[in-house]
């Protein structure tokens, strides 16, 4: 791998949403209802958008919706915010690396590698360090992120993987699954002086590494409160709202096992009940959302009408 270091153009320091697709209530594709989602994204604050990621799902997509669904989000964006996108879905390399090509042919800034797409469970840390140089030798140009995504299996990255790839000045963007706050401290420190940010996945540590030096964060509760999440990115280290940062931060926490039950389909409900004309339709197989779950939902969006009004928070 060559040494280009820091000759990549960084991605913004805020929230950067994992975007859903809403379907219509056949199953197609609904662009309409993606257009108002993104703008839904880009009115809460957002500082980037990650389309064609896995709550996008990605894996029931065709190539076609794929690159489609990414155009459209790249042309609407229009060059306010950056957007990022996975162009790796597993196969032979030169058939990723082809993938990864023509999802950068959409305008997007960075193109998204799955870890755990380049090698077997079984497979060792160099052998994923040769692949993705490979991948890098043969898409020249082209700025990288990674997400240690768990579908089809979450493939870590550890701090001395990113530091022997952080030199080739390809890598803008690491969406961070670690759940370790240490890790995400050890990838921090190995990160300064590249261009490249880490957005934390896990709300259970947003505070903690924000204050650690994260780029931002990039998780699944932006699609149900994403100008709260702005906020906490803007406020994190404001010495005279602390009291609300960890009022936040505990929220996050107490909200964590709700927002995974039945996703994506809970917050397409949640996004429903906040005014988005979407269907509930998913694609991926989840568990049912029970009416537990809605009025678990209903009484999360009480609670968060709460926060915006009292720390006035922009409403989208």
């Amino acid at each position: 791998m060559s040494e280009l270091a820091n000759s990549t153009q960084p991605l913004p320091y805020g929230l950067i949403p994992v975007m859903l697709t809403p379907f219509l209530d056949n199953g197609a594709v609904d662009y309409s209802g993606l257009h108002q989602l993104t703008d839904y994204y880009l009115n809460a604050g957002a500082a980037g958008l990650f389309a064609n990621c896995l709550s996008s799902e990605m894996y029931e997509l065709t190539d076609d919706e794929r690159l489609a669904t990414t155009r459209q989000v790249v042309q609407q964006a229009g060059g306010r915010v950056p957007v990022v996108a996975t162009g790796t879905f597993g196969g032979a390399l030169d058939q990723q690396t082809d993938f990864v090509k023509r999802i950068y042919d959409t305008g997007v800034q960075a193109v998204i590698v799955i870890t755990g797409q380049l090698v077997t469970p079984q497979d060792s840390d160099q052998t994923f360090l040769d692949r993705i140089g490979t991948l890098l030798d043969m898409t020249p140009g082209v700025p990288l992120g990674l997400y240690e995504c768990p579908v089809p299996y979450k493939r870590l990255i550890t701090a001395d993987i990113l530091a022997q790839l952080l030199p080739t000045g390809r890598l803008i963007y690491h969406k961070d699954t670690s759940l370790d706050e240490e890790e995400v401290k050890n990838r921090l420190a190995v990160a300064q002086g590249y261009n490249f940010g880490l957005y934390d996945a896990y709300m259970v540590n947003a505070v903690s590494s924000l204050r650690a030096g994260a780029a931002g964060l990039s998780c699944i509760q932006a699609n149900i409160f994403p100008e709260l999440l702005v906020w906490l990115c803007n406020h994190v280290n404001d010495p005279d709202l602390q009291a609300e940062v960890d009022e936040v931060q505990q929220f996050l926490v107490d909200c964590m096992d709700l927002v995974h039950s039945a996703y994506p389909t809970i917050a397409k409900y949640a996004l429903q009940q906040r005014g988005l004309p979407i269907s509930l339709y998913t694609r991926r197989q989840v568990e049912p959302l029970t009416d537990n779950l809605r009025t678990g939902i209903d009484q999360l969006l009480a609670k968060l009408n709460k926060f915006t009004k009292a720390m006035h928070v922009s409403e989208i």
